[in-house]
């Protein structure tokens, strides 16, 4: 395999119809390159381009392509073809290509799968979307704890193929409960007369078939997994989630939690495959409510009117205020996104997360009120007590922003929203607002003339 890619090349054997040597050429390619290559075709040589393929590498590649891709396939294919490749994809890859498709095709997929790879596929299709029973696979490979080492290398050479990965061997009885894991490297070193149940390990991690996604691949980077057994509320085993699937979930999972925090509506396509008007779709409702709230810091404004015509220097620190004032509500916000996101912080953490960016807060503010006052101070000597009011509602306005940022995510999750929403942008709405009420209320303290 390699790992250099010459697209120009490829491109060019393409339009002069050599395929022979570019057959060749895809050959000794990575599946994932492959599927990039031929994504990037007009969609009438995608198909061509893509049966020049072996069988083997046909179904390696299929299962990298987008949803747009497969469908544009599946529906240009023979039904003897569709057969083929759906009894060689593995399960949860044909089941991730079904979510996706309309119905028309997927009648016409399950048409032409056999009647086991069928009852599996609608078995899986069953379970709740996002859940660990829809990314699992049934291709494992199971021993029963009573054999030896011997009959348990026979059968992973049997069926071990035709299993996702063979690294781990989940241990069952008769009626399929899980009773434990054992490693095909320790079988390996094991003598042949040994028996698994005294091989195996009894305390497994596992979660159940409606467990979240996003929680299983947590669990499975948490303890450094490349395989997690899936059982029913029976603790029967019937599949599992690979490293694999588990870091697609993440890759998801933070491509959503990145459109939130920008408001945007989460969109799984890619960028130049998503039309103008989904895009505009997706950010229009949350430009309309931010403009909206926006409306209220300008009525802020308008109340404080008076005081911009007693003291007009008033008004050139505002943009600064409320820029400090959302940034740092940004960071507090994004680092306590994350932290829930990875199971580092809980709901139980609320009083403790507060405190710390309390803390933190102050002795970021208070070298910012110095360098703040001194500048003022500097540039306008007859200024004084406006430096002191831009300076004490600079700390407010950072200790205000970090405790609103720290706190939203947290009540979001709460709420049983995603904290994601509570990000950047209307943090930095809502901190705007407030520090503004909070400037203007030190001024009229602090300068007689605008009392």
């Amino acid at each position: 395999m390699s790992a250099q890619i010459n697209t120009t090349k490829l491109n060019e054997l393409a339009q002069q119809h050599d395929y022979k040597a570019l057959r060749a050429e895809l050959t000794d390619m990575f599946d994932i390159d492959v599927a990039a290559f031929i994504e990037e075709l007009p969609d009438e040589e995608q198909l061509l381009v893509f049966r020049l393929l072996t069988k083997d590498q046909a179904m390696n590649v299929f299962a990298e392509f987008s949803p747009d891709v497969q469908q544009h396939i599946i529906k240009s294919i023979t039904d003897k073809e569709i057969s083929t490749l759906i009894e060689q994809l593995a399960v949860d890859d044909a089941v991730d290509m079904l979510e996706e498709m309309p119905a028309t095709l997927v009648k016409r997929v399950l048409k032409n799968s056999s009647p086991e790879t069928r009852n599996v596929i609608n078995q899986f299709l069953k379970y709740p979307e996002n859940s660990a029973g829809s990314i699992m696979t049934a291709e494992f490979t199971s021993l029963r704890k009573d054999i030896t080492v011997s009959d348990a290398l026979k059968r992973i050479r049997r069926v071990g193929e035709d299993s996702e990965t063979i690294y781990n061997c989940y241990v069952t009885d008769d009626s399929r409960h899980l009773l434990g894991v054992v490693t095909v490297k320790r079988i390996l070193l094991a003598k042949d007369n040994q028996i698994i149940q005294d091989l195996m390990e009894e305390d497994v991690i596992s979660v159940s078939t409606v467990a979240d996604r996003e929680d299983v691949a947590n669990l499975m980077d948490k303890y450094d997994l490349i395989s997690l057994p899936v059982v029913d509320a029976e603790n029967r085993l019937v599949g599992i989630v690979t490293i694999d699937d588990a870091v697609d979930v993440i890759q998801k999972e933070a491509t959503e939690d990145f459109h939130k925090m920008s408001t945007i509506s989460p969109n799984d396509k890619p960028y130049f495959k998503t039309g103008i008007f989904t895009m505009a779709k997706n950010r229009i409702f949350w430009l309309l409510i931010l403009m909206i709230s926006g409306i209220i810091t300008g009525k802020i404004l308008g109340v404080y009117e008076e005081a911009f015509s007693v003291v007009p220097l008033l008004v050139t620190f505002i943009p600064m205020l409320t820029d400090t004032g959302g940034n740092a509500g940004s960071q507090s916000s994004t680092l306590v996104i994350r932290g829930m996101a990875v199971g580092e912080i809980n709901m139980k953490d609320l009083p403790a997360v507060i405190w710390k960016e309390f803390r933190v807060s102050f002795i970021v503010a208070v070298p910012l009120a110095l360098l703040n006052y001194l500048r003022i101070v500097l540039f306008n000597p007859e200024s004084g007590r406006v430096g002191l009011v831009v300076s004490l509602a600079m700390i407010c306005t950072v200790l205000l922003a970090n405790i609103v940022g720290c706190t939203l995510p947290m009540i979001a999750k709460l709420l049983k929203a995603d904290p994601a929403l509570m990000a950047a942008p209307l943090i930095a709405t809502l901190v705007d607002a407030l520090s503004l009420v909070i400037y203007f209320t030190i001024a009229l303290t602090l300068i007689p003339a605008l009392a």
